[in-house]
């Protein structure tokens, strides 16, 4: 008798292997080898003269001390906590009610999402130095318009107060990212069959009830989606926060990104540099698990 141990293989399930093989290697080469030589960094005297020698002695836990020992380090942690749950709960407040509206059809409704798609599309660093000058304190015309409004009766140092920066910087990056969740949110909205919406208010459920209790949680696994891609692509941002304040005022808005550039590009000492890094990476990791695992867990009850 032939037992599963000792069955031939089928064809079949040689061609799955091959099918998938191409995506293996290229998550291998692409992901998997730039994250393991990230780790193996961290553990190195990784410096400018060791880039050119190419001979990186390892010095244990040499990196991870002096970033952990920095006082930047926590601050910058702080600030990308801070940073990205601002940004995430502006965007996507935003972008449902902005999806809820225009999931209503109305004349024009095409083009004034159209329209909101605009700052999706302008790169980074273009929205960065736009808004830079338009929230300049003298001669930015936010402020300009604020007073000549009253509602200010001087000029607000939105992006040179360590009080107001990292909110300034969280208001701008909110406004990038709005028209990714109000898209993703839409489509979502308009999977949801409008029979069950119906059902709801004949028994009597009002606009909010409706919404909580038919909608959203018919739109949680859209939901997921688009908090898990903006967390991911938010807690990274660099460009921006160099274009508008390049982390200041006195490091007010100093995050993990900004603060591995400064390490690795401006001290060049990469291997420091790839300690915060890895801890970058390892918050996006932790996140993304628990975040999953919470969601999968609500849809199994």
């Amino acid at each position: 008798m032939t037992t599963a141990a000792t069955a031939p293989r089928r064809p079949g399930d040689l061609a799955k292997w091959l099918f998938v093989a191409p995506a293996a290697l290229y998550m291998l080469l692409f992901f998997g080898y730039p994250l393991v030589r990230n780790v193996v960094m961290s553990f190195q005297d990784y410096t400018f003269a060791t880039y050119f020698t190419g001979e990186a002695p390892f010095n244990g836990l040499e990196n991870w001390r002096a970033v952990l020992a920095n006082e930047l380090f926590g601050a910058s942690l702080w600030h990308t906590l801070l940073f990205t749950v601002g940004s995430l709960a502006g965007q996507f407040g935003i972008g449902m009610a902005l999806a809820v509206f225009f999931h209503r059809r109305f004349p024009l409704s095409g083009l004034m999402r159209s329209l909101l798609l605009l700052p999706w599309l302008i790169p980074m660093v273009v929205a960065g130095t736009v808004w830079r000058r338009i929230l300049d304190q003298e001669t930015g015309v936010l402020n300009e318009a604020l007073q000549a409004l009253r509602v200010t009766s001087a000029a607000v140092p939105w992006l040179s107060s360590p009080d107001v920066a990292l909110l300034s910087v969280v208001l701008v990056n909110i406004w990038i990212g709005i028209p990714f969740n109000m898209v993703i949110l839409y489509g979502g909205l308009q999977e949801i069959p409008a029979e069950l919406r119906e059902a709801a208010v004949l028994d009597g459920a009002g606009p909010l009830r409706n919404f909580f209790s038919v909608t959203l949680p018919l739109l949680r696994p859209v939901v997921t989606v688009v908090l898990v891609l903006g967390f991911m692509s938010t807690v990274k941002i660099l460009d921006l926060i160099l274009a508008l304040t390049n982390g200041g005022p006195a490091h007010s808005t100093e995050t993990l990104g900004t603060l591995t550039y400064q390490l690795s590009f401006l001290q060049l000492d990469f291997g420091q540099g790839a300690v915060v890094g890895n801890v970058l990476i390892l918050v996006s990791m932790v996140f993304a698990v628990v975040y999953l695992r919470a969601n999968r867990g609500g849809v199994a009850r």
